[in-house]
């Protein structure tokens, strides 16, 4: 297996794992999401964790997909591949703030949720803030980031024709769907979590699973566009041998 097609399966194999960690750690985290009182009530921490560790390596599979991409697609337009890689980034360390955050929830509910005496009502609005503080930037990160680098991607792809372009397409509907989904969520038309929020992911959702396919079947198809080469030699010699 060539050094391309190795490339091709681990970017599909990140891609993957992305669509996995990011389902689990969502269904895991409902506890911590869906209840005001879990702070101070049974808790169900085991199961929270386990989220979180899944969105680490939800984390870990993001910044995967940009270190494994960005070699193949730079060739084609160096400024948007670094762009890619650059919005990968800040889109994993979106995530890692909400991790932190639904953690921090667990954390103060073992120390203090539990203890006798505690100011129940305090410690709830703590929770409150911890988990709007996950919502923001999971709206943020996998949402209006996530839609901005599945734009750019995909732009990279059907230009370069690395991949079918119908693939690409789905990331060029995708993107800007989500991110105007996003949108809509921000100033209040739907919750995140709704049948609309769910329908606008949809286009994403299909480009990244379909992309990670391809690329693991069939590998980088040749581009029809030229790589950027070293210019001709006459170009590097100096002005007066030019002319001579």
């Amino acid at each position: 297996m060539g050094s391309t097609r190795r490339t091709a399966v681990a970017a599909g194999v990140f891609f993957l794992i992305t669509e996995i960690a990011a389902i689990a750690g969502l269904v895991l985290y409902q506890p911590v999401l869906s209840d005001a009182s879990y702070i101070v009530g049974a808790g169900a921490d085991g199961r929270v964790l386990l989220g979180g560790l899944f969105e680490l390596i939800l984390v870990a599979a993001v910044i995967g997909t940009a270190v494994t991409l960005y070699p193949v697609v730079k060739s084609q337009h160096p400024g948007l591949a670094l762009g890619y890689v650059c919005g990968r980034l800040l889109e994993a360390a979106l995530i890692a703030v909400g991790v932190i955050s639904v953690l921090s929830v667990v954390t103060l509910r073992q120390d203090l949720g539990t203890a006798p005496g505690t100011d129940e009502p305090s410690l709830v609005t703590a929770g409150r803030v911890l988990v709007a503080i996950h919502e923001w930037a999971f709206l943020l990160g996998p949402n209006v980031v996530l839609g901005a680098n599945s734009l750019l991607l995909a732009w990279l792809m059907y230009r370069s024709e690395l991949v079918p372009r119908i693939i690409a397409v789905l990331g060029l509907v995708g993107g800007p769907l989500i991110c105007a989904s996003a949108t809509a969520v921000l100033f209040g038309r739907y919750d995140q979590l709704s049948p609309w929020g769910s329908i606008a992911a949809l286009p994403v959702f299909a480009w990244e699973v379909s992309l990670a396919a391809y690329l693991i079947l069939k590998g980088f198809r040749p581009s029809p566009l030229p790589h950027r080469t070293s210019p001709p030699p006459a170009a590097r010699l100096p002005a007066a041998q030019v002319s001579a």
